[in-house]
């Protein structure tokens, strides 16, 4: 029993050491999950069999429906990355506050929470605020600590805000967590959707907006020099209706559609994702049309607009379902109409694929998804050798029997596990985080008597702190490399410490208060 217990914590300290050498983080965990595992097998520790279920495992993931949303979330934020939205939406909020104290900060917290719902990546946020905002926060003198601080803070919202692909991980890990409690505890396990997530991280992730806003606020008041409002040039034409409509209205209306047919109960968050993806890429085509367009390519993208409108009218007034018995005629029209709506969607996703091809931006905007989605799935096999090993050597039996030992029941345990993700979020990125550490803690927690949801917006608020925190955060590391000349680290680091603050207080908030993470899944599902 000793010698396994060695071999167990030896596995992680190893995997560990290696991700922090820097090797690449699947390797690494296949890597060693497999030289321990065959250690086991030489030393009969591990029957063999154990090891011969990769497969199986493999191909589980394979076909969980949840995991498809992945890439076509990942898709979504790149295409919108990519085509200049994220930019529009950016100098469109700073015009609009211009003479507000402290209008471009709080233009970049309202346009990072966008892009967190629209992007969902953290580091094209934070690269595309820090290349477009920074150098006009400082002409216009702001406090670089301030400038800097409200980037990297709001760049981390893409954490938080669904649909985010830290909560799409996160749900499937709980999930399987919560069901392999079920079975250590002897009960009952409840499904938990990434719908249930995204429901429970809302009001927290607004709740987080508000206090980046309400500090900012307070900094305006207290310190008006540090945010002053904007000079705009005496050329400059105000916005029209048109310009608002197209820059703010048009992302903030995909993400109605993606996080409302969710909420609602209208799609599953893979099919919200394939919306998400469409919409991503028609906004594309509108952005890019006026420039690269062809005559009858703007006309058809709107065409595929007025397509959606129509097919959510008739799906509400019909029944548009063809394998009945008997159909009314009033619904067979209802039919012939969605059928020709339906070819002019297609028709207007070909339009706009056309012109991000002429824009040249659609080949890298695919292999940028398809990067992104591979680094996913690839560290998801590792994982799972890993966690298959290291379940064979009883780690997950030691884990929990050291969690439930800790004085203070759930609340001592909830404490020390926060504290190593959240030093683990130095070194690791999330998505190692969700695959390697929450399988091996979450089910403790939950036998603890830990709500699912609850944790996992925990864990989350958790990550995206660590983000954040000099002198390892990821978010500041994209900011160094995007900001201007004459910017101090040690600047973007005493920039980022308030922030850290308000996190900290939301992550208390939403631990005392576990109603604010798990009231709104309790009233949609």
């Amino acid at each position: 029993m000793e010698l396994e217990l060695i071999l167990a914590l030896g596995m992680f300290l190893c995997a560990i050491l290696a991700l922090l050498a820097g090797y690449p983080v699947a390797l690494t965990l296949g890597g060693v999950a497999l030289i321990f595992g065959l250690i086991g097998v030489e030393m009969g520790l591990i029957p063999l069999p154990i090891l011969r279920n990769l497969p199986s495992r493999i191909l589980g993931s394979m076909e969980n429906q949840v995991l498809i949303a992945v890439p076509l979330f990942v898709l979504m934020g790149v295409i919108l990355e990519r085509s200049k939205v994220a930019d529009d939406l950016l100098h469109t909020a700073s015009r609009l506050l211009a003479r507000v104290r402290g209008g471009l900060g709080y233009a970049v917290v309202i346009v990072g929470a966008l892009l967190a719902a629209s992007t969902g990546i953290v580091g094209a946020t934070v690269i595309t605020m820090t290349l477009i905002a920074l150098p006009t926060m400082l002409k216009q003198g702001y406090d670089p600590k301030l400038a800097t601080g409200t980037i990297a803070a709001s760049g981390t919202l893409g954490q938080i805000i669904p649909p985010s692909i830290v909560l799409i991980l996160l749900a499937d890990a709980v999930s399987n967590a919560n069901q392999s409690a079920a079975m250590r505890s002897g009960g009952g396990a409840g499904v938990v959707s990434v719908g249930d997530l995204f429901a429970g991280a809302l009001i927290p992730g607004l709740m987080l907006v508000g206090l980046y806003l309400l500090y900012l606020v307070v900094t305006a008041i207290l310190r008006p020099s540090a945010s002053p409002a904007i000079e705009l040039d005496e050329d400059t034409e105000p916005l029209s209706i048109g310009e608002i409509a197209r820059s703010l209205g048009a992302p903030l209306l995909l993400i109605i559609a993606v996080l409302g047919s969710i909420l609602g109960g209208l799609a599953s968050p893979t099919e919200a994702s394939a919306i998400g993806a469409g919409g991503a890429l028609l906004l594309a085509g509108l952005r890019l049309a006026p420039e690269h367009g062809r005559p009858g390519d703007l006309g058809s993208i709107w065409a595929a607009f007025a397509s959606v409108l129509i097919l959510g009218v008739l799906a509400n007034l019909m029944d548009l379902r063809i394998n009945r018995e008997s159909i009314p005629a009033g619904d067979y029209i209802g039919i012939g109409i969605a059928g020709f709506a339906t070819l002019a969607f297609l028709g207007g996703l070909l339009s706009a694929a056309r012109v991000l091809i002429r824009a040249q931006q659609l080949n890298n905007a695919l292999r940028s998804g398809v990067q992104i989605t591979s680094m996913v799935f690839l560290i998801l096999i590792g994982a799972s050798l890993f966690a298959l090993v290291f379940r064979a050597y009883g780690g997950d039996h030691y884990v929990e029997a050291l969690l439930t030992s800790i004085p203070g029941g759930l609340w001592g345990a909830l404490a020390i596990t926060m504290l190593v993700m959240f030093v683990l979020g130095f070194f690791l990125d999330f998505i190692e985080i969700v695959f390697v550490v929450v399988p091996i803690v979450a089910p403790p927690l939950i036998i603890l008597g830990a709500d699912p949801v609850w944790l996992a917006i925990l864990m989350a608020l958790n990550l995206q702190t660590s983000f954040l925190t000099p002198p390892f955060g990821f978010a500041l590391f994209y900011l160094r490399g995007a900001a201007p000349e004459g910017v101090e680290t040690m600047d973007i680091w005493r920039g980022a410490i308030p922030f850290i603050g308000l996190q900290l207080i939301m992550i208390a908030m939403v631990a005392v208060i576990p109603a604010l993470a798990t009231w709104l899944p309790t009233f949609v599902r």
